[in-house]
């Protein structure tokens, strides 16, 4: 099978397309025949080697933890996805090299279900990852609500995106940081959109005077050090960046799971039109190393995907 290879760690030059031998499928895995995977910032800092000492990891690597496409084979334990569904998946193993952008992939099963049913295959390869993020960080962690107020934090990149939408979902009034170009696009989410920068905290209490009940901060930083003076409870903050930092603020981070029954929540969710997915830009496989380089520092507004069938 094809597979976007890198021998080394490196920037997206390391990046090249190559054979590769079909995964194994073990008892609770699924073999998905991959139509697309999108890209995710996890994914270009595995290839510079970030996560090298916080996960095992096997080279040559293939990188990608989002996948949408069909299921070519199930393990004698998978009960819930059958051969020949579509279906999408967060296919984050024990071990980092063996990922998505590639022609087949072997995913657990733990972190596969059926898409859903109004997107297709490149829509669908967006949502796993960006979208669990979102969702684990407004319920497991945040635990928001009909009538809270939440602020988001980077909230027109590909994981603000889905969480501003699944907020407002959840009945809450969204705030989203974000540049002043993203403005218009986070109001027909339905958020009222800050700047970012200087002033911040004042922009922030204008909306929401006796401060904000929820805090999902995206981009760590000045942005995550100033929230605990707009929630009202501190550990209702949640980031997904700087564990450390939040911690120490008094809040919590979340470290995204693979999760079938969140997983097909998001499917509900978009299939009732309460969740959409925006899509940046769209590359073949083989342009891998444009991708990832747009990806890595192109102002991204929502997701970039790659198209593999």
């Amino acid at each position: 099978m094809r597979a976007v290879v890198a021998k080394q760690y490196g920037g997206p030059e390391v990046l090249e397309l190559d054979e590769r031998p079909e995964p194994k499928v073990w008892p609770d895995a699924v073999l998905v025949r991959v139509a697309a995977a999108s890209i995710n910032p996890v994914d270009y800092r595995i290839v510079r080697g970030y996560l090298d000492a916080a996960f095992p990891t096997v080279q040559p690597l293939v990188p990608g933890w989002d996948v949408a496409g069909d299921v070519v084979r199930v393990g004698p334990a998978v009960t819930h996805v059958e051969v020949g569904e579509h279906v999408y998946g967060y296919a984050r193993k024990d071990f980092i090299g063996e990922g998505t952008w590639a022609e087949l992939v072997a995913v657990p099963a733990r972190g596969i279900a059926a898409a859903p049913r109004s997107l297709d295959a490149t829509e669908a390869s967006c949502v796993p990852l960006a979208g669990l993020t979102a969702y684990q960080a407004l319920t497991d962690k945040a635990g928001v609500g009909p009538g809270d107020v939440v602020l988001v934090h980077a909230a027109a990149g590909g994981v603000g995106s889905f969480a501003v939408q699944i907020a407002v979902a959840l009945g809450a009034q969204v705030i989203g940081t974000a540049s002043s170009r993203n403005h218009d696009y986070l109001r027909q989410l339905g958020v009222d959109p800050v700047n970012y920068g200087e002033g911040l905290a004042e922009r922030v209490r204008a909306l929401a005077p006796d401060g904000v009940d929820a805090v999902v901060d995206l981009v760590g930083g000045l942005a995550l050090e100033m929230s605990p003076s707009l929630v009202k409870d501190a550990h209702r903050l949640v980031s997904v960046i700087d564990a450390a930092a939040v911690q120490r603020l008094g809040g919590q981070y979340l470290f995204v799971r693979p999760d079938v029954d969140d997983l097909a929540e998001l499917a509900r969710l978009i299939d009732e039109r309460a969740v959409r997915v925006h899509i940046d830009r769209r590359y073949p496989l083989a342009d891998v190393r444009a991708a990832v380089e747009y990806a890595e520092h192109g102002h991204v507004r929502g997701k970039v995907v790659l198209d593999v069938a």
